[in-house]
């Protein structure tokens, strides 16, 4: 065991890619006020893998913490803004009759990313799906109650032409190998060594700690305290220390994937298409320049050459010469991301399939809440225990969100739907009791609160897949709401939401300003 006293006065990250030098800056940050010297290594061999190119809000949070403006880093990256992501055809059933959605069609919702409108829509949604699920016939369909929703649907940027409330919160869509290179650019400005060399081992001293790495120039790297980012193969935390992996793999099936470019249309949206296919889903997601295209689907349903050709005939590129390229993928997550004197981060502590664009969050919580404990110095073993459960905690929250996609889809017209459907109490204890909170008409606010899941997926989110997914049980017939059951004109709201989205700007129009400007702040 490590001597948790004594301070760090090195710390060595093996691996580059996003997640290391995300963690790199962050560790950097929090630990600025030490004499903490800060070293990535990297193989030159091992690209980046760049699965998704897309985020949550937490991307915006790591670069205004780190004071990096959105005018340096998205050029560069060629980056556009997320309102969230529209999930089509995840779900057979329509019956939401009225709703201006022929973008997408009625087999699809959308999940909003927070504006500040939603202090006044938010609550209506809320009381008409709880009402719907309760059986009375009323619009629940939550495409219409967000403003997030309405700026996607309109190509519109987060961005208000007068800032009359906040600019929603939002995450983007980005080039995952420019974005490593920005990062490694700003890191090496801030002072942290780089080198490239391939590791070849990491040895441990006496005590079970790591003492240091073995490299194929003959190098031998030593350190106080080291960060895993070598990828799936785990190279420092599972291969040297072995740290088992809890695989979830007995309820999401995907465990491959494969990429590939598509031309960028002239109207450039701020959301990501999440399309179900016959062996998993299509993401699409808009860059400036080329869309990027993805298909994740499970072998044990389809083969890499059938994938292949349903993606390409999805996207209609059946002839194009397109290079593609096919990644496996290791779902699950280890029992511990800090053990001894190391701590995994990115792919080398787990991976959860790319559906609601997680990885990235998961990277920074990690990083962020070991630069807390390093701040401290705090290395006991409690502190690491603590530490490997609240991360533990993200991962399986996070699972548990990704999985209820599945569970509540109605799909089953391929082998792979009918194997994903079949069993839908095949999910972890948290979600059976709220599942039966929602079906049975309980207030799911109140469930999500007295569950402690909020911090992993906020209660609207939870509405919105329910109500998106069209999952309000089995009501022999639905009935008039009773009196005061829902107290608002959807009309008003339409009118409300309309007339704000009229304050956005053009995402595409945006951006060219933003290059244009290069400053601080864009007249739009």
């Amino acid at each position: 065991m490590q001597d948790s006293a004594a301070p760090i006065k090195k710390i060595l990250i093996a691996g580059g890619g996003t997640a290391g030098w995300m963690t790199a800056l962050i560790l950097a940050h929090s630990l600025r006020h030490q004499s903490v010297a800060i070293e990535l290594i990297e193989s030159p061999e091992i690209g980046i893998i760049g699965v998704g190119e897309g985020s949550t809000p937490a991307l915006k949070s790591f670069f205004e913490i780190l004071d990096i403006a959105e005018q340096e880093w998205m050029p560069a990256c060629n980056a556009t803004f997320k309102c969230g992501i529209t999930f089509k055809n995840w779900s057979t059933k329509s019956g939401f009759a009225g709703a201006d959605l022929a973008k997408h069609g009625l087999e699809s919702y959308f999940h909003p990313f927070p504006t500040p409108l939603e202090e006044l829509t938010l609550p209506i949604f809320m009381q008409y799906a709880q009402a719907r699920v309760r059986g009375a016939n009323v619009y629940a369909h939550p495409d219409r109650f967000f403003l997030a929703a309405r700026l996607a649907q309109k190509n519109l940027a987060p961005k208000q032409i007068a800032a009359v409330k906040p600019d929603p919160l939002y995450g983007y869509h980005f080039d995952a190998t420019l974005l490593g290179r920005f990062l490694r650019t700003k890191a090496n400005a801030w002072g942290i060594t780089y080198r490239q060399d391939h590791i070849l081992a990491a040895v441990q001293d006496d005590a079970g700690n790591i003492s240091h790495l073995n490299t194929r120039s003959g190098e031998v790297i030593a350190a106080d305290f080291f960060i895993d980012c070598t990828g799936f193969q785990s190279l420092l935390l599972q291969k040297t220390l072995g740290v088992s992996f809890k695989s979830y793999a007995n309820n999401l099936l995907n465990d491959n994937a494969l990429a590939l470019p598509s031309a960028i249309t002239s109207e450039l949206s701020s959301e990501t298409i999440s399309t179900a296919l016959s062996c998993g889903w299509a993401w699409r997601i808009p860059l400036t320049n080329r869309f990027g295209n993805g298909y994740v689907y499970s072998s044990a349903f389809c083969t890499a050459d059938a994938a292949e050709t349903e993606m390409r005939a999805h996207l209609g590129l059946l002839n194009a010469d397109i290079e593609v390229r096919h990644l496996k993928m290791k779902i699950g997550r280890v029992d511990e991301h800090w053990k001894n004197n190391c701590v995994g981060v990115g792919l080398a502590q787990g991976f959860i399939e790319p559906l609601e664009a997680t990885a990235l969050y998961l990277v920074q919580q990690t990083a962020i809440l070991l630069g807390q404990s390093l701040a401290k110095n705090n290395r006991a073993l409690e502190a690491q225990q603590k530490f490997n459960q609240e991360i533990n905690g993200y991962f399986d929250g996070v699972r548990d969100y990704i999985v209820t996609h599945y569970k509540t889809s109605s799909r089953t017209d391929t082998e792979y739907w009918r194997a994903n459907t079949a069993n839908p109490r095949d999910v972890s204890d948290t979600m059976l009791q709220l599942y039966e909170a929602w079906l049975s008409g309980k207030n799911l606010a109140a469930a999500v609160a007295q569950l402690g899941i909020g911090k992993y997926y906020a209660a609207p989110s939870w509405y919105c897949i329910f109500a998106g997914m069209n999952i309000w049980g089995n009501p022999a017939r639905l009935r008039l709401p009773h009196e005061g059951e829902v107290k608002y004109d959807l009309a008003d709201m339409d009118k409300l939401i309309a007339s704000a989205s009229e304050n956005f700007v053009d995402q595409r129009r945006y951006l060219q300003k933003m290059v244009a400007a290069n400053v601080a702040e864009i007249s739009v």
